[in-house]
């Protein structure tokens, strides 16, 4: 039986992957903010093969909520081959013109709840000397643009954050890999007048990151960067 965490789970690219992961049989824990929309995806994780499924509702915004859902996984399913942290707000705009505090809220989720559910949960990967943890980084991550403001400032720190746990865990045998996915494919594309044949899909980025995740244990993809096949919008 394999484990795994995924936040942000309910739509878009984490509803993708917790979906891949239910078909290949994982238990899995998941959260999000709306109740309804985990009761409802927690039934079809299940119905693709998920032999179990464990919800909790919470806003990843708040670091005593992020460790509380870290402690909640841990407790029901024990111990953790894959942790996903996907949980992340887009807000554009730019630096100098942006609302007071947007940095601190992409920062609070982008960022410091991937720090602390990571921190949560990587002591029990040690024991084991195995796991893997994929950080749901962009190509914001790597190039400023236009209105990138502080989101892709959230993201670039959430890629350093990567590298460097990266570096920390590589003598227990635990692998991180850093996801850097261009237009992606949810409901915030949705009214944008963006063709959908235009981005890419979510199961895109969930079929990328099952392919690194099923190497062998001498190899780790280090970094995936997933764009358009006619480039970032």
């Amino acid at each position: 039986m394999k484990y795994a965490i995924v936040t942000g789970a309910t739509q878009g690219i984490g509803a993708a992957i917790a979906k891949k992961l239910a078909a290949q049989n994982f238990k899995l824990a998941i959260c999000a903010r709306n109740a309804q929309d985990l009761a409802s995806i927690q039934t079809e994780l299940m119905n693709l093969g998920s032999p179990q499924v464990y919800t909790q509702v919470c806003d990843l915004t708040h670091k005593s909520e992020a460790i509380s859902f870290a402690q909640f996984a841990l407790e029901e399913l024990g111990t953790v081959d894959i942790l996903v942290n996907n949980a992340g707000v887009f807000i554009p705009g730019d630096i100098c013109d942006e609302p007071e505090g947007q940095l601190e809220q992409m920062m609070q989720l982008n960022v410091f709840s991937a720090y602390a559910i990571t921190r949560a949960v990587v002591p029990q990967m040690k024991i084991r000397k195995s796991g893997h943890v994929f950080n749901m980084c962009s190509v914001a991550s790597l190039k400023a643009y236009p209105q990138g403001g502080s989101y892709s400032i959230s993201k670039y720190a959430l890629l350093g954050f990567s590298d460097n746990l990266r570096e920390e865990l590589k003598t227990s045998n635990i692998k991180v890999t850093a996801l850097c996915p261009g237009a992606t494919f949810s409901r915030s594309w949705q009214g944008s007048g963006v063709p959908e044949e235009r981005i890419m899909q979510a199961d895109d980025v969930a079929e990328v990151l099952w392919s690194s995740y099923i190497l062998s244990q001498q190899a780790n993809v280090e970094m995936i960067v997933m764009r358009p096949q006619f480039g970032d919008l």
